[in-house]
């Protein structure tokens, strides 16, 4: 006969409010197998937990039932309380009648009524718990960070510093990414590569981050403490190990006319070319779509010129394969594409901006080359049309964002801040300019974020319009910018030089893809999902593998590099001891009654099914059938679903368990 404690949390009044707790404590303990019941304002305190253990002891329970809030938030918190009072902590339930009825109910009396089948259910399943043991595995003490921007950047110095290695993988030809295309930063308009460039040095001189540049993540294998990372080193027509960075070689090549991708389109650059004076490591690629030796077997100057004998035109992508134990992922973002048409988004764009049409229509990073010292004009504001000073300058916020007839319905969250920015950097470029800024509302959230945007209106006099932009025209020569201002309820129309588009933030193409290959979910916009908003904020579903940057939602500088931070935290937690534990709640198959129609293996989402073959109980032959790998197994239950013959089960949650919860209820 089971003896099963009953414990019921107030939690505060959010379930007292609602739901009799007295009369429930009652109910609750003429349940078959219930040994005593009884409620308290807080069970999740240190006085709650205590009398928990103490009844745990008393009453000689062998199963607990907590009826409180999610699971999510303090099963862990009531199994180490069990486990500290001698009960296995596989052996504790949850029954949630907060977010499943206190909350969503007014009734008292039938809100008290659902409580009770609620725990009759946990009830039935904590009599049909057995004791489990966490899983133990190994731990490979190296990380994988994905992507080298600032958030890539801060978690592999953050990881080596802490003493374990690391290998970094960025798909450019130089770490850095947005952040090392700014002029400055908000608020405190610190020069960008000012800041991010010791910190690109830094991870390139670590003795122990290995950095693979123009490459891409191919394939992952294993799971947490133990996977096996495949890397397409993309060609790169240059041996780096040679190289020396001299210049030679980009200073000859007669092929200076191909748009920048590190300038966004307003500047040029070679065939062979390094993507920018700071980059690390500092040695070129050739554009391979361009050069004209691999096109037509032309040129050639650049291989003539160098003296370090490092050009290879032979040059092929290769493979490598490397062992970690945990991986994060920082790929960053880009810009929402303002045009006629979104491909994948099906999104209508923003057409009647201009962007595309008119050579003085840019978007935001676009600017921000404009205004850099090392941009395509060395810092001196000019006219993508004309190479004229600008003397009007119009910024439209929320270009795709906050928009769910034509663009995303999120807020980019650093639009309003940047906008700002430019308002002020224009200022101070061109004294007698005037900046005009269209937007939605201001959101300035974070530390002396407001008193930077009332600066670019106080001090920098940018005048700010609340309200839509319908459309821009090219007149005589100037941009015609119609729109209104909802607070004057006046239609407003500026005459401009140049317009900026602070258009919204997307996660980086191919991220989805990746997502897949780790195991990750991601939402309906392509964003990386953590496993918990709140208490895991950097953590994925996916055992091992962690978040941080613009890769999981908009973020802003200082955000990315703390949540980087806290990856690297995770990580360091992960390596931490020689042995890993994990939960033991996960899939196992009957191998004598398999059949190995392997509808588990094709079925289940974290490649946790393998074929195997094991011998008969008498040994007279071999038989195949499917086995669970209790590394990679993450308890989904799918297996289980898709199994004909109901040779698969769920540790902690198996059918008969399942059958007698439903049964309780009829």
């Amino acid at each position: 006969m089971s003896r099963i404690g009953v414990f019921i949390c107030w939690c505060g009044e959010n379930i007292a409010r609602t739901v009799d707790v007295d009369a429930l404590a009652q109910e609750v303990s003429k349940f078959p197998g219930v040994r005593c019941a009884m409620n308290y304002k807080y069970v999740c305190s240190d006085p709650g937990q205590a009398l928990v253990r103490e009844k745990i002891a008393a009453e000689k329970l062998d199963a607990v039932v907590i009826a409180s809030c999610s699971p999510h938030m303090h099963l862990k918190t009531f199994r180490r309380a069990a486990q500290l009072a001698g009960l296995n902590p596989y052996k504790v339930e949850m029954a949630n009648i907060r977010e499943h009825c206190s909350w969503v109910h007014h009734d008292r009396a039938k809100a008290t009524a659902k409580a009770a089948s609620l725990i009759r259910l946990s009830v039935e399943k904590a009599r049909l718990d057995h004791e489990l043991q966490p899983i133990r595995v190994p731990v490979t003490r190296r990380a994988l960070v994905i992507g080298g921007g600032v958030a890539g950047i801060q978690a592999a110095l953050d990881i080596a510093d802490a003493g374990y290695e690391v290998v970094m993988v960025e798909r450019e030809p130089s770490i850095g990414g947005k952040m090392a295309g700014l002029s400055e930063t908000f608020p405190t308009l610190d020069c960008s590569q000012c800041i991010l460039t010791p910190r690109m040095v830094e991870v390139g001189q670590h003795p122990r981050i290995k950095l693979y540049s123009y490459s891409e993540v191919e394939r992952v294998e294993g799971y947490i403490g133990n996977f096996t990372i495949t890397i397409r080193q993309k060609a790169r027509y240059v041996d780096i190990s040679k190289c020396t960075g001299c210049g030679d070689c980009w200073s000859v090549c007669p092929l200076k006319r191909n748009k920048s991708e590190f300038d966004y389109g307003m500047g040029v650059r070679a065939s062979i070319y390094v993507p920018f004076p700071q980059a690390v490591p500092a040695r070129p690629v050739i554009d391979a779509k361009t050069c004209a030796k691999i096109i037509r077997n032309g040129c050639g100057l650049c291989e003539k010129k160098c003296k370090a004998g490092a050009i290879n035109f032979q040059d092929t992508d290769k493979l490598v394969e490397e062992k970690v134990g945990a991986v994060v992922v920082a790929t960053g973002y880009k810009l929402y594409d303002i045009g006629e048409k979104q491909d994948k988004a099906s999104l209508a764009g923003y057409g009647e901006y201009g962007y595309g049409q008119y050579k003085d229509v840019i978007d935001s990073l676009q600017f921000e080359r404009l205004l850099s010292a090392s941009g395509p004009t060395n810092g001196v504001l000019k006219r993508p049309s004309d190479g004229a000073e600008p003397k009007n300058v119009v910024f439209i916020s929320c270009v795709g964002s906050r928009d769910n007839a034509k663009g995303l319905p999120y807020c980019s969250k650093i639009c309003c801040m940047y906008t700002a920015k430019h308002a002020m950097l224009y200022k101070h470029k061109v004294h007698d300019g005037q900046a005009h800024v269209f937007y939605m509302d201001i959101r300035a959230g974070g530390k002396g974020y407001e008193e930077f945007v009332r600066r670019a209106i106080e001090q920098d006099g940018a005048k700010y319009y609340r309200g839509r932009v319908s459309k821009i025209t090219q007149e005589d020569g100037k941009l015609v910018v119609r729109g209104a201002d909802t607070l004057a309820g006046v239609p407003i129309t500026v005459e401009a030089d140049l317009v900026v588009l602070a258009a919204a933030m997307r996660p980086a193409d191919g991220v989805a893809e990746l997502a897949q290959k780790l195991n990750v979910g991601y939402d309906e916009f392509g964003f990386l999902l953590e496993s918990h908003p709140k208490l895991r904020p950097v953590e994925t579903n996916a055992a091992g593998v962690f978040v941080c940057g613009a890769c999981q939602a908009p973020k802003d500088i200082p955000e990315s590099v703390a949540q980087a931070s806290a990856a690297a935290s995770k990580v360091a937690v992960t390596f931490a001891a020689d042995e890993l534990m994990r939960e033991p709640e996960i899939a196992g198959i009957n191998e004598q009654t398999c059949v190995a129609c392997y509808a588990c293996l094709r079925a289940c989402p974290y490649h946790a099914i393998e074929q195997a073959e094991v011998r008969t109980p008498r040994g007279v032959f071999v038989k195949h059938t499917a086995r669970v790998n209790p590394g990679l197994c993450m308890g989904c239950g799918t297996c289980v679903a898709v199994c004909p013959s109901k040779s698969a089960d769920l540790e902690g949650f198996t059918e008969q368990q399942i059958y007698a919860m439903v049964e309780s209820l009829v």
